[in-house]
């Protein structure tokens, strides 16, 4: 199998994205596409990776979200594999609002098990798609915000940019 690899400039860093058919299999802020492989399952690890300026739908909903509309990256297709409650819990995310994120306790609650704390936390820290199954809007129940592969930095402008988007449209 072959992907596409495709680097964009962003105002929090390079975003690398791998993407197959259509689908992101994995990205994150990052220009080393190494970062990313690892998180991807082995049984969708492409054989070959080549380097292309577009990916069409997928680069345009990353442009859209750093133009203040986080939307259109919750349409793009991911592909990742896990087990039933990760692969569930991955999906939950994508419903999670733009500028209302929610705690680890919760996000385990919205995933179908109060209990399940740390196998929530778990599946952010297994997500390989990066802002396409926003795992940078889980926080600690403190407000803090808790750990980011992408570090803190990088989550901090994303709910920053998303508070921001989420303000302005709840403005008469």
């Amino acid at each position: 199998m072959k992907a596409q690899l495709l680097t964009m400039s962003t105002p929090d860093g390079p975003f690398t994205i791998i993407a197959r058919d259509g689908a992101v299999l994995s990205s994150g802020w990052t220009a080393v596409p190494g970062e990313l492989t690892g998180q991807i399952h082995a049984d969708l690890l492409p054989a070959e990776f080549e380097t292309v300026t577009g990916l069409g739908d997928i680069s345009e909903a990353v442009e859209a979200f750093y133009a203040g509309d986080p939307e259109p990256a919750m349409g793009v297709p991911v592909l990742q594999k896990s087990g039933p409650f990760r692969s569930h819990a991955w999906d939950v995310l994508r419903t999670v609002a733009p500028g209302r994120p929610v705690t680890y306790t919760e996000y385990a609650e919205l995933s179908g098990n109060a209990k399940a704390v740390r196998a929530a936390a778990s599946a952010c820290a297994f997500n390989a798609a990066a802002l396409f199954v926003p795992c940078h809007r889980v926080i600690r129940t403190d407000g803090t915000l808790g750990g980011f592969r992408w570090g803190l930095a990088v989550k901090g402008s994303l709910l920053d940019r998303e508070r921001e988007v989420a303000l302005a449209t709840a403005r008469p």
